[in-house]
């Protein structure tokens, strides 16, 4: 079943690769979206595809790269809406 989720990353994830490793992972499991930065030292990414595939992206993000420390995350699935051609990190 195709799915989107929109996720809020809380915690030492910014200066730490963890855009990329969200890039990373997205490709890794052929998922579209993108992944950024945000003023309040959260970082924001939205992922679409196959919701399994989604679900093995959000265990690996809470996770994070080596250097990143995940406090929290908030996760909300919406509808899939077909609107990325592949994952981007946006500056």
């Amino acid at each position: 079943m195709k799915a989107r989720a929109h996720l809020y990353i809380k915690g030492k994830v910014q200066g730490v690769f963890y855009r990329a490793f969200t890039q990373e992972i997205a490709d890794s499991l052929g998922l579209t979206g993108w992944v950024r930065n945000l003023p309040d030292r959260k970082v924001e990414a939205v992922f679409e595809g196959e919701k399994e595939l989604i679900e093995k992206a959000v265990i690996k993000c809470h996770e994070g790269p080596p250097y990143a420390n995940v406090t929290d995350m908030d996760v909300t699935w919406e509808n899939h809406l077909e609107g990325f051609n592949d994952f981007r990190i946006r500056y």
